[in-house]
């Protein structure tokens, strides 16, 4: 055993690359959830907008036109569970897991041609910004779309908590009647939510497939999109918390691959495990207070009613 071997400013750069799909899934469901819907379909959405990023990647040469097509392709999935949910006013956590076994069926079905392939190579963001001793790593080193993760969480902070258009948002999720007798229209509302939430998952997958793997690989988010549901309740519907609890979990993720390249003597099937035990065990912790989930989380919306 050898732990000088980990070098943590890379540990760290390799965390936030980790972290990176995680989040951009789980502040898409934050968003669906705190509009009052539940989506149990991220992982669907997930892996759908891997095997759509990296075909177009592929087929064009462009990681920016395979990030775009993979936005696409899972706010098109979501479309289906707005379809069902809103309109057909089904079940939202059946249609949700539905959606998670389509996107899984579909994905196989689409990726067969790309198993073995090498997807283009995208770039550092900062460029020679990235060679800085310590921070360069850590501050600069990354490709663009970590960045673009950071920023959606700021744009979704700053949209709930200090715009007309994020108070509206959350008086459909917390009484969706009451902001019906208002004049809002909450199908509406739930649609864009649930489109965003589909596009973000998305990316995520995308990410995957074409940044933190590089390939294409059947079922390559291995449950990243569960975790992302988790996520948002131990984050307590709060972006900012989102943030951290993902960087959290790329955390565990990257020190457990980290200690078993430096030999420590602990079974692998319990470094592989210890995200998904840390994950729970800080989810039954920081949950046990539910008092900031939304009051209509769930909730079938009639407009009769």
């Amino acid at each position: 055993m050898d732990l000088s071997a980990i070098n943590p400013v890379l540990l760290i750069a390799s965390l936030m690359v980790a972290a990176t799909p995680l989040l951009l899934a789980a502040i898409g469901e934050l968003v669906v959830e705190r509009a009052g819907v539940l989506n149990l379909g991220v992982e669907g959405m997930m892996i759908t907008g891997a095997i759509c990023g990296f075909a177009i990647a592929v087929e064009t040469g462009s990681p920016v036109l395979g990030f775009i097509a993979a936005a696409l392709g899972g706010a098109l999935l979501s479309v289906l569970f707005a379809i069902l949910t809103q309109f057909a006013l089904a079940n939202q956590v059946a249609s949700g897991l539905a959606l998670t076994l389509f996107g899984l069926g579909l994905s196989s079905l689409l990726g067969q041609r790309y198993v073995g392939i090498k997807p283009p190579e995208t770039g550092d963001a900062f460029g020679a910004l990235g060679d800085i001793p310590v921070i360069g790593p850590i501050l600069f080193g990354h490709d663009l779309m970590l960045y673009v993760g950071i920023l959606i969480v700021a744009g979704v902070w700053a949209l709930l908590k200090f715009t007309r258009a994020g108070l509206i948002l959350r008086a459909v999720g917390e009484n969706h009647d009451a902001a019906h007798a208002l004049g809002y229209k909450v199908k509406r509302i739930r649609v864009m939510a649930i489109l965003f939430g589909g596009a973000c998952a998305g990316l995520g997958g995308a990410y995957i497939s074409l940044i933190r793997v590089p390939q294409w690989t059947e079922g390559m988010t291995a449950g990243i999109g569960w975790i992302a549901l988790a996520l948002v309740v131990f984050a307590s519907w709060k972006p900012w918390r989102v943030l951290i609890g993902a960087y959290l979990f790329g955390g565990v993720t990257v020190l457990q691959l980290n200690l078993q390249a430096a030999g420590v003597a602990i079974p692998v099937e319990y470094l592989a495990m210890s995200p998904y035990l840390i994950t729970i065990l800080v989810l039954v912790i920081l949950s046990a207070d539910k008092s900031n989930a939304p009051a209509s989380l769930g909730r079938t919306f009639h407009a009769s009613s």
